[in-house]
């Protein structure tokens, strides 16, 4: 099971159940999202939807905060604490290894990953997540698949707008470069005039 909320932006935040979850969404996750936990302590894995146009180093400040509110309150020992740390970082730079327990993930690197300090329990906000929370039973693989798709579907119609426009840029371009050549041709100062011309030079061959 995942639950899905979403933020006061209308942006998509989602976490499993259980650590046997968690293992579904960390093989699931899509390259958009961006993951949120309690920094040293257990807590659920919450996941950030991003929209393509979207970079997580950009993400609104409230958004963030929103996604650390979550995390906290779903951290058994979290919870309990006046205010805890979280750490968060692209779903793409979770590392999980074969020597791993179940639900437990470590960091690609530890360049691109940020914290944000001392998030206090906020109680407006967890009864807006609980009151449009929602509980599913998705295909996260055949979700991923659909995704992987349109992202294709999207970057093979960009590239031939791309093309389009270049090509028409190149059309445009031979277009001008032909009419100034013309106008050159027809420059009046390098034409001449039937005055200009000597009739003793030219002979008659007609037949």
């Amino acid at each position: 099971m995942v639950f899905y909320f979403t933020a006061e932006n209308g942006w998509l935040m989602y976490m499993g159940k259980d650590k046997h979850e968690n293992e579904d969404l960390i093989k699931h996750s899509w390259p958009e999202d961006v993951w949120f936990h309690v920094d040293k302590l257990s807590s659920a894995h919450v996941y950030l939807r991003l929209p393509l146009e979207y970079d997580w180093e950009t993400i609104p400040e409230e958004v963030v905060k929103e996604c650390c509110v979550l995390v906290k309150a779903n951290s058994i020992e979290g919870c309990k604490k006046s205010a805890v740390d979280v750490v968060y970082t692209p779903a793409s730079n979770l590392k999980k290894t074969a020597d791993m327990e179940i639900g437990q993930v470590g960091f690609k690197s530890r360049k691109p990953v940020k914290r944000l300090l001392n998030v206090e329990k906020d109680r407006e906000t967890e009864k807006r997540h609980e009151k449009n929370k929602e509980e599913k039973h998705p295909d996260l693989a055949q979700e991923k698949q659909e995704r992987d798709n349109e992202v294709r579907r999207r970057n093979k119609e960009l590239a031939r707008q791309q093309k389009k426009a270049k090509e028409e840029e190149a059309r445009r371009f031979a277009e001008e470069k032909e009419a100034r050549s013309y106008d050159r041709i027809m420059d009046s100062g390098s034409m001449t005039s039937n005055r200009d011309i000597n009739p003793d030079t030219y002979e008659e061959d007609f037949m």
